[in-house]
């Protein structure tokens, strides 16, 4: 009985990873989208979504949220220069959302639904091919 109960487990986990995996995806943003932060796009509905965004990492760690107004200022540099700095990736840490940092954005925590692969902030958001 014990068993069979073990392997019914064994059988969900791996179902569920699977599920998991296919729903995961790689999300891709528009390759023509501005890049965003100092010196370059500094507000709009693309600014909105990296503070969006970049709030997921934020809660995750524990951290307060930055507000999301649609305005780069100095709080939502610092946010993702702390993202660059500390998320997956090879990302340089100069507070610029561009293909890269936005790919690795647009992937960071995928059930939210402006990100993933059918995520609202894909054509906003730059990344890489």
């Amino acid at each position: 009985m014990i068993k069979n109960v073990i392997g019914r487990g064994l059988v969900a986990a791996a179902a569920l990873t699977l599920s998991a995996v296919g729903l995961a995806g790689t999300a891709q943003a528009s390759t023509t989208a501005p890049y965003l932060g100092y010196g370059h796009t500094t507000s709009g509905t693309g600014v909105w979504c990296v503070q969006h965004l970049v709030n997921d990492y934020l809660r995750a760690g524990g951290n307060p949220t930055i507000d999301e107004d649609s305005q780069w200022g100095p709080k939502t540099d610092a946010a993702v220069r702390d993202f660059q700095a500390h998320v997956r990736g090879n990302l340089q840490q100069d507070g610029i959302v561009g293909p890269q940092t936005g790919s690795v954005l647009l992937n960071y925590d995928w059930t939210d639904p402006a990100a993933g692969p059918n995520g609202t902030c894909r054509p906003f958001v730059p990344s890489v091919s």
